[in-house]
């Protein structure tokens, strides 16, 4: 599954890895290894200890909160904007939620050790890793709010919106079944929406895919909670450490 150390061309498709793009943090990048995300992955389970961080670079990973029944809802999705294990320099080693990847791809691992040693320096790589956490907790925060209060409509259109954000092109392979799990509803209300975008020309719908036609549309029919999460990714990760 892992690969020797990466070439600067991989780890830097991560905007966060990108960002420390420098001399001073040419250990811990090769300390980096390429691994595989296939479709399906679970990196962590609720309540396990992690060992690894994971830098998305083209697989786009679910953090997801299951139920004791069984069923689940999606709180935040990461890709090559962010990184799977805050937990792990948050203190707490584990999380009530799951990571599962629905987008396979490739990303960067990081053993739980090294990342901890060097957010204990306590210099720019803490300062990144906070702001990330901040952008991601806004991101789960509007998302329960969203599921909350905005039509199952708005929401698929902002879970299409933040997929796009972090997959290359227009085109999502997605089932009924993976959109239901990740919004919490039955799949027949995700078919029902699906098909009024459909209708509407802003997406084209078969089976186990989605071609977004007219994104700016589809920006406009969906509710403020995606701009607001966006906003906030904008804001607090720029694309390099500030010298």
């Amino acid at each position: 599954m892992s690969q020797p150390a990466p070439q600067s061309a991989d780890y830097r498709q991560n905007h966060l890895l990108q960002a420390m793009d420098s001399p001073e943090f040419a250990p811990v990048l090769a300390q980096l290894e390429m691994v595989d995300l296939p479709l399906g992955c679970v990196l962590y389970e609720s309540g396990m200890t992690m060992n690894d961080a994971y830098f998305p670079t083209t697989a786009i990973v679910s953090l997801l909160y299951v139920m004791e029944s069984g069923a689940t809802a999606e709180i935040a999705v990461v890709g090559h904007e962010g990184m799977v294990g805050i937990s792990l320099f948050m203190g707490g080693n584990s999380t009530p939620s799951r990571a599962v990847v629905q987008s396979a791809g490739k990303g960067m691992r990081l053993r739980a050790s090294i990342l901890k040693k060097e957010f204990d320096r306590a210099g720019p790589f803490l300062h990144l890793l906070l702001r990330y956490t901040q952008a991601l907790l806004t991101h789960m925060s509007q998302t329960a709010v969203c599921n909350r209060h905005h039509s199952l409509d708005q929401q698929l259109c902002r879970w299409l919106l933040l997929n796009l954000d972090r997959h290359n092109g227009p085109e999502l392979i997605v089932t009924q079944a993976l959109i239901s799990d990740m919004l919490g509803v039955r799949r027949e209300g995700v078919t029902g929406a699906a098909l009024q975008l459909q209708a509407a020309g802003l997406i084209s719908y078969t089976r186990g895919r989605i071609t977004v036609l007219d994104r700016p549309a589809l920006e406009r029919r969906t509710c403020e909670c995606y701009q607001v999460v966006k906003s906030e990714y904008d804001r607090l990760l720029p694309r390099q450490l500030a010298s």
